[in-house]
């Protein structure tokens, strides 16, 4: 926090007429979480924070520890543009802390901050850029589509272009550059795609464009969702992340000599990341639903390999402009858009760096189309399976001391706690499926 983003945001508030300013943050499952305070609190906020009762809050503290401390970070005041420009309202996102003043360790933006810091140490900045792909839907209710396109067609001009339109027009009024929109595979879905930045800025990106994107649904009357498979044979929605660590300005993965232009740095990166993929699935994919998606068939990854531009692969090394700057990433395609973005980037981010620490080699790359593979070839490869559900994700996560060190004990113990007690709810669940198959014969 420096004074002057402080004066900045305490004068904006008054030239600007802002009536009321929303303090973000999330808890540990990713759910965004909000409190309003008057400009004449402003002040009292960025110097001694404002406390809040944190046992109400998931994955926060137990009832007899729960005085937190939201502490605004002047560097993320916005504007609301769904809101009126009279007596309008703005945001900024927290931190948190104990009433000692100690960062706290539920916290998923400390999370990240922390394995931020161990890049830090080792001279790397870590730049990302999401692909956000979500449904419209004529309600909550049910699935019912707005429209019967598929990727990247230009529909005529319906109610889905305009959503399209007004939520680019939103962020973009919030500091947030949006790279492309468009239409994607399955009728009404669609990706907005986030131009790359720093991981924390962009976390906080990734949950305003969630909120973007319901905001401007619920404007005109129908529901949008990140769900990660809504619809039974139908492409699910993914959050493929390009990345990239940098060491000033530049790009720690580009060698124009090494395989695909890569540096020894990014093949330990790979590495790394491929080696801990079964254990940071859980908080990549965290729901029962997410496995839904990690099916072949639908361009969604099952298997842990690289390629270059292979997009069957978990990490592909997409192709960069010939003759222009060296634009090297790395795109990691299992995650979806309902996971925590703190989280996830940091579980990521510590599995390559884990890999750059012991200078792991790079795997030989994957060429062929490996949801074409048999079963015998894929395992002579030496190509494994991500988890095939939540359970053996929970099981795989729980056995990493990786995943704990980047989570810390708090967080992993109780995101652990919480996704046994989902797996319970689902395995006992009675589906429609069996209803459907089962009652009329048994």
């Amino acid at each position: 926090m420096t004074d002057r983003d402080v004066d900045y945001v305490l004068r904006t508030v008054e030239e600007r007429d802002i009536r009321f300013v929303r303090l973000w943050f999330t808890d540990v499952l990713g759910f965004l979480k909000s409190f309003a305070i008057t400009p004449a609190e402003l002040e009292t906020a960025f110097e001694e924070g404002m406390g809040f009762d944190g046992s109400a809050i998931e994955g926060f503290a137990r009832v007899q520890e729960s005085d937190m401390i939201a502490r605004p970070d002047p560097s993320t005041f916005q504007i609301l543009p769904w809101r009126p420009e009279q007596q309008g309202v703005a945001r900024m996102f927290c931190d948190i802390f104990t009433p000692a003043g100690d960062p706290f360790d539920g916290d998923p933006r400390f999370v990240l901050r922390r394995t931020l810091g161990r890049a830090k140490d080792m001279g790397y900045t870590f730049y990302v850029g999401p692909e956000l792909e979500y449904f419209y839907f004529r309600d909550s209710k049910g699935t019912e589509p707005l429209d019967q396109g598929g990727y990247f067609d230009l529909t005529p001009l319906d109610v889905s272009s305009d959503l399209r339109k007004r939520t680019v027009l939103y962020l973009e009024s919030m500091g947030i550059p949006v790279e492309s929109v468009h239409h994607e595979v399955a009728p009404s879905q669609h990706e907005i795609v986030l131009r790359d930045t720093d991981a924390l800025t962009m976390a906080d990106s990734i949950m305003t464009a969630r909120l973007a994107v319901k905001e401007v649904a619920q404007e005109s009357g129908v529901y949008a969702t990140f769900m990660p498979k809504p619809i039974q044979g139908a492409w699910g929605s993914g959050m493929h992340t390009h990345m990239a660590l940098y060491e000033g300005e530049r790009n720690a993965f580009f060698d124009p000599e090494g395989p695909s232009s890569l540096s020894k740095v990014a093949g330990a990166f790979i590495a790394g990341v491929l080696r801990h993929a079964r254990e940071t699935t859980a908080v990549c994919n965290q729901t029962v639903n997410s496995y839904k998606r990690l099916v072949p068939g639908f361009e969604a990854p099952v298997y842990i390999c690289w390629g270059r531009e292979n997009r069957s692969a978990l990490l592909r090394v997409p192709g960069h402009r010939a003759g222009g700057p060296p634009d090297v990433r790395v795109e990691i395609r299992s995650p979806d858009p309902a996971c925590n973005p703190y989280l996830a980037l940091a579980v990521i981010l510590a599995a390559g760096l884990r890999g750059i620490a012991d200078n792991e080699e790079l795997p030989l790359a994957a060429e062929d189309n490996i949801y074409e593979m048999t079963d015998e070839e894929r395992a002579a490869a030496g190509i494994e399976s991500l988890p095939t559900d939540l359970y053996e994700a929970i099981t795989a996560m729980e056995g990493s001391s990786l995943v704990r060190e980047a989570l810390g004990d708090h967080v992993f113990e109780f995101f652990a706690r919480n996704k046994r007690r989902e797996w319970d709810a689902f395995k006992s669940y009675v589906s429609p499926f069996e209803i459907e198959r089962l009652l009329p014969i048994l």
